[in-house]
């Protein structure tokens, strides 16, 4: 019994990492080639090759992009985004996809920094980004204050603090490994190099 439940335990960890790894892989796959894909199979007459939506997705992205250098058309794209942010849903709705994938992907992204911050009177450590290091720009009183990311173990979700400057601590943590490190409760990062003291 021993001997199976050690090689069950050590198939679980081989072989479920992988499982779960190809699995979202291919549902990420399967979303982004769907977008264009739809429509571009009905032209294809059976002859459609998985990935070609994908192709034609990533293709259109680019040709939006250069459009939106060039004079005439990155003004009407820019006018476009006036009147998005001139409708009072849609304004929240844009405003927050528009900034949330700059943050990733702009020349200032954000999560690019990893900090330390110590919880008042008990002397624990969190582990976030800073995602605003300019508080006071939108709010004068918090001139003094950066705001700073903290996601939540195990899911997407997390919180966002306002902090004084003087309680955070950048770390020199690559942010993929930190992002790790958090996701995971800790687990991810055995093996890794150790958070400076």
């Amino acid at each position: 019994m021993r001997f199976f439940m050690k090689n069950f335990v050590n198939g679980m960890l081989t072989i479920v990492p992988i499982l779960l790894a190809v699995y979202v892989c291919y549902k990420v796959f399967a979303m982004l080639d769907g977008l264009l894909g739809q429509y571009v199979r009905p032209y294809l007459d059976g002859r459609y090759i998985p990935g070609l939506g994908l192709l034609a997705t990533v293709a259109l992205i680019t040709v939006c992009g250069w459009l939106s250098t060039q004079y005439v058309s990155g003004r009407l794209i820019r006018l476009a985004g006036r009147l998005l942010e001139s409708i009072p849903l849609m304004k929240t709705v844009y405003s927050v996809a528009k900034d949330t994938i700059a943050s990733f992907v702009g020349e200032k992204r954000s999560f690019s920094q990893v900090v330390l911050i110590t919880v008042p009177e008990s002397g624990w450590k969190c582990l976030g980004f800073i995602t605003m290091d300019d508080v006071g720009a939108w709010h004068d009183p918090l001139a003094d204050y950066v705001a700073v990311y903290i996601p939540q173990t195990f899911q997407v979700a997390g919180l966002t603090l306002l902090v004084p400057k003087e309680q955070v601590e950048v770390i020199d943590i690559a942010p993929e490994e930190a992002m790790k490190f958090i996701l995971s409760g800790g687990v991810a990062a055995r093996k890794q190099k150790r958070l400076p003291e």
